[in-house]
């Protein structure tokens, strides 16, 4: 499988990363993107008409979607990750899969207004992605208290990996993470998974400083 891939994407590293958590050894190609616009360029052009990326090209077969290779490279290696569990669980991954385009459409581009100079109203993109943030909080703190970890239940699945990159990177976009705990409590438990890679923005859990917490019990006494 050959990856045609730019570092510094978002949905790109959505397929860097499920391919690194499921073992799946991918051959990159390097697209440089910008400045170099080699995403426009004829070659591939022709592979993409969109003129987007990632795409995958697997013996023929070419995915031009992140969220549709997500889903290939999970049912040709690991179909635990679609979330086939039950009707729930496949409906509440395509329900979060559909979402992840709302992170791209808002904070993805604000991020890309930041960094990359791209045009948009970054006033409008930043109310966009705050509206889709304080969602994805409410959500993740209703599943807390079943007991869930992960977006779609209590286990890892493509729609973790989809939300992630673009929620991560959301403060390059001027948009801080330090108004929603259970989102910062789910990117942990991600980059806490065995096999997580890093990309540019988003580092490993040990780099990370850890959360504030309640104060030890041991603590509390010797203050009193």
């Amino acid at each position: 499988m050959i990856l045609y891939d730019y570092i510094l994407s978002p949905s790109c590293y959505r397929v860097r990363l499920l391919a690194a958590l499921i073992g799946r050894r991918l051959d990159l190609w390097a697209v440089d993107v910008h400045p170099g616009q080699e995403h426009l360029s004829e070659p591939m052009l022709a592979l993409n008409p969109a003129g987007t990326i990632p795409v995958l090209t697997d013996d023929g077969l070419v995915l031009t979607e992140s969220t549709a290779i997500l889903t290939y490279l999970a049912a040709h290696d690991a179909p635990a990750w679609l979330g086939e569990d039950t009707a729930a669980m496949r409906a509440r991954v395509a329900q979060w899969l559909a979402f992840a385009q709302r992170l791209t459409d808002s904070a993805g581009a604000a991020r890309a207004h930041d960094m990359l100079l791209a045009p948009g109203d970054i006033d409008a993109l930043r109310g966009q992605a705050t509206q889709a943030l304080r969602e994805l909080e409410a959500a993740l703190s209703a599943g807390r208290r079943r007991g869930e970890s992960f977006l779609a239940g209590n286990r890892p699945t493509i729609a973790d990996i989809a939300c992630f990159p673009h929620v991560a990177l959301a403060p390059d976009g001027g948009l801080p993470l330090d108004p929603y705990p259970s989102i910062r409590l789910w990117m942990r438990a991600i980059r806490a998974l065995d096999g997580f890679i890093e990309m540019p923005g988003i580092h490993r859990l040990h780099e990370l400083k850890p959360e504030p917490g309640p104060m030890p019990e041991v603590i509390r006494k010797e203050q009193a």
